[in-house]
């Protein structure tokens, strides 16, 4: 775990790996940790604002 922030919890992940491989890697590492999330029902939180307009003059 990097950072408690104000919405989630923020986990750091490195690997090492060949130049030439690093975004395959990436993206990879990725999509594998959000499927096992989505398997473990474990949700991405992500912060929302709900604005609401008023028009008193109409």
């Amino acid at each position: 775990m990097s950072e408690l922030a104000d919405s989630s919890v923020n986990f750091a992940v490195r690997v090492w790996t060949d130049t030439g491989d690093y975004w395959g890697v990436f993206f990879d590492l990725t999509e594998k940790a959000k499927v096992a999330f989505d398997a473990e029902g474990i949700s991405i939180p992500y912060p929302q604002q709900d604005v609401y307009i008023i028009n008193e003059g109409s």
